[in-house]
């Protein structure tokens, strides 16, 4: 796999501007606030359909502008291939386009441009709440697994609707008669999301520790450990009787959630445990510890890409090596030594070498 062309139109700070990419490591220098991460993400948004920055999809678009467009040459599935994005100020749906033809939804461009990004953020990521390691675990399955997408926007746009009823039943009592709906479709709708999530952490979790255990030169052995509703004990269970489950702990909360106005039953809340020799890295974990855990996570979703797709997936790297020491700087770049790879950095020292040098200054690539 590999991008060998990106065109960027009213895309953050790039007014227009074209780039050419070699296969193997494209390092991306210059000052902060220039446009690095915003090259990088706008490679992800091509891999995903989803900005890993903004919360709303307009915040892309340079100011002043009616759109931003996002177009693309890759080497894919054994051949060339087009993407496009189309984002509009004028909250339009976007568009998405996969060798000139329009898509219907995200699924259409699922699998043709497989990346990992990998940020500072990322680094305290096993250690912090919970939501950012519920993102990290489901990009990697929209990237997997196509129909996931459509089965978490679902359950998020019911998750929204339920708590508007929950926040005004009060002032309406009449809205509590759509409640029995909501709960048998979240029910539905959550058991495929758990399952999902329980089989892809499952994979994650024996990639990420053979990692580990060379990393740490096998002192260490990480493990990943999905949580889910309180009464669902085995997530491997089928669907039905995962629906059936969620049905009784949403029943068991239904007091609850009249009296606080919001839901409480669901895996809108879940969350994996990430652990050392049986230890939470949460509570007993050194920051050294952690970012090496971290960097074993990353690396094993990469592999878990190549494996699904039989093509060596897209690695961002957005100034993350400068925060990490030698050691851990050289256990990454001794990984990148097939694939594509985009480094962004401020100060070069011996990245240089390591392939080609696209100079990033306000909003222009040379």
């Amino acid at each position: 796999m590999r991008l060998d062309r990106l065109y960027l139109r009213g895309f953050r700070n790039y007014a227009e501007v074209e780039a050419q990419f070699v296969p193997g490591v494209n390092l991306l220098i210059g000052d902060n606030a220039n446009g690095k991460t915003n090259l990088l993400e706008a490679v992800s948004y091509l891999s995903t359909a989803k900005a890993f920055r903004a919360k709303k999809e307009q915040e892309l678009i340079l100011f002043g502008q009616d759109f931003a467009e996002i177009s693309a040459t890759v080497h894919s599935q054994e051949r060339e291939q087009t993407l496009r994005a189309l984002i509009f100020a004028d909250r339009r749906p976007r568009q998405l386009w996969l060798n000139g033809v329009k898509q219907k939804t995200a699924a259409g461009i699922a699998g043709v441009l497989t990346s990992v990004l990998f940020r500072p953020d990322d680094l305290s990521v096993l250690k912090g709440g919970a939501q950012p390691r519920r993102r990290l675990l489901d990009q990697l399955i929209c990237q997997l697994r196509p129909n996931y997408d459509a089965a978490l926007s679902e359950y998020q746009r019911l998750l929204e609707q339920k708590n508007a009823v929950l926040k005004d039943w009060r002032e309406n009592p009449r809205l509590l008669d759509v409640l029995p709906e909501y709960n048998l479709r979240m029910a539905q709708v959550g058991a495929l999301v758990i399952s999902y999530r329980a089989r892809c952490l499952k994979a994650l979790s024996e990639c990420a520790a053979d990692f580990h255990r060379e990393f740490s030169g096998g002192a260490e052995e990480l493990t990943l450990t999905y949580k889910t509703v309180s009464n669902i004990d085995d997530p491997f269970a089928e669907p039905a009787v995962l629906r059936q489950l969620l049905t009784e702990h949403q029943q068991s909360h239904e007091r609850a959630e009249l009296e606080s106005g919001q839901c409480l039953s669901g895996p809108h809340k879940d969350d994996f445990e990430a652990a050392l020799n049986g230890l939470p890295i949460s509570l007993y974990g050194s920051q050294g510890q952690t970012r090496t855990a971290t960097i074993s996570v990353k690396l094993a979703e990469r592999e878990l890409l190549r494996r699904d797709t039989g093509e060596e997936p897209i690695l961002l790297l957005d100034d993350v090596l400068s925060e990490l020491d030698a050691g851990r700087q050289d256990f990454v770049l001794n990984q990148l030594k097939s694939g594509q790879v985009f480094i962004s950095c401020c100060e070069t020292d011996r990245l240089t070498k390591l392939g080609q040098v696209l100079t990033i200054e306000k909003g222009t690539i040379r």
